[in-house]
């Protein structure tokens, strides 16, 4: 006898996450989104799949690490499953260096040691790699082999088209039913748990290096794709709900052209603004509703979303169909506010 269909509220990474999950184990699934595949913060461009500084160690940032260290099996899955295209590389990341920091980037590189496995190499060198080399007044480089990339809107088209293919529902246009379900509904989700909203703004320039390593400097993520674009992100506003694109993109472009003169002259093919849902402990939230029997949550990615949807998922799995609770307490739902 089949099993009755398990209900996933939202359309975003983390709920296709869940669902594909749930999908690939067997489980029958509906997916419901108000609007669409994609519409909120998983719409966006950047995709840099980065990990945590490995200093200060902690139950996030070994979740985080496993999750990056799985995703090119989850993904290549995802890829197999739906004959699309997720845009995933494990290209690396470069970071230049500045003057009288090198002694505190070595102690990084000695957790990095610690922490990582020995592959994902943390190193300084004086010879930078790729076509996206951003300046460095020491003429040094912070480089890793941990960090990769995914293309946010691919990554969500790919989900949808292994979750279809394996014979699971996606709704759009339809909110989901106020009964059981995992819900994934982003910024609105968050309400009844103190979490919130922060506003990020990015774009994607026309330039061309698919195997380069990305760039994060001076807060500033460039991500080149394997589509011939680089995507460039992002801004964090908080307290604003409003998503247009504004001066602050047009400061972050130009940023991006300073830190890497091979952009110069690289068109904007689009730009992006979005609302990233943020919980109030900053940590992914995922496990049971507290007082809602048959309710889970899976939301507050924030910036790390796409990085941790593959171990969000597993988690939620895992505890739904097999009864195998891994999820950290940091990350569990709390109680929510009074009217939640």
């Amino acid at each position: 006898m089949a099993s009755a269909k398990i209900t996933i509220a939202g359309a975003g990474i983390f709920g296709l996450a869940c669902a594909w999950e749930l999908t690939r184990r067997g489980q029958p699934v509906r997916v419901f989104d108000a609007a669409r595949i994609g519409a909120g913060a998983s719409g966006g461009h950047v995709g840099a799949l980065a990990p945590h500084a490995p200093e200060n160690w902690n139950a996030k940032k070994q979740v985080q690490l496993d999750a990056l260290i799985a995703a090119a099996d989850w993904w290549e899955g995802v890829a197999q499953a739906g004959g699309a295209d997720p845009g995933y590389a494990r290209t690396g990341r470069i970071q230049p260096v500045a003057i009288g920091t090198e002694a505190h980037l070595r102690d990084r590189i000695a957790a990095a040691r610690a922490n990582w496995p020995e592959w994902a190499g943390m190193a300084l060198t004086d010879r930078a790699p790729g076509d996206l080399v951003p300046q460095s007044p020491s003429g040094l480089w912070l480089v890793d082999r941990l960090t990769a990339r995914i293309s946010p809107r691919r990554a969500g088209a790919a989900l949808a088209a292994a979750i279809r293919a394996a014979g699971g529902e996606i709704i759009e246009g339809v909110p989901a039913p106020d009964a059981p379900a995992i819900w994934a509904t982003g910024v609105a989700g968050l309400a009844p748990f103190g979490g919130g909203g922060v506003k990020g703004q990015s774009a994607l320039l026309g330039f061309a290096a698919p195997g380069q390593p990305q760039v994060f400097a001076d807060g500033l993520h460039i991500v080149p794709h394997a589509d011939g674009t680089v995507a460039i992100g992002s801004t964090s506003e908080r307290d604003v709900m409003e998503t247009g694109t504004d001066a602050q993109l047009d400061a972050l472009i130009d940023k991006a052209r300073a830190l890497c003169p091979a952009l110069a002259d690289a068109p904007v093919i689009d730009r992006w603004a979005g609302i990233r849902p943020r919980a109030k402990s900053r940590a992914p939230m995922v496990g049971p509703w507290p007082g809602r029997p048959g309710h889970y949550v899976a939301n507050g990615g924030f910036k790390i979303g796409l990085a941790m949807a593959p171990a969000v998922a597993v988690m939620l799995a895992d505890l739904i169909l097999d009864g195998t609770d891994r999820i950290p307490p940091g990350f569990l739902p709390p109680v929510p506010m009074a009217g939640g």
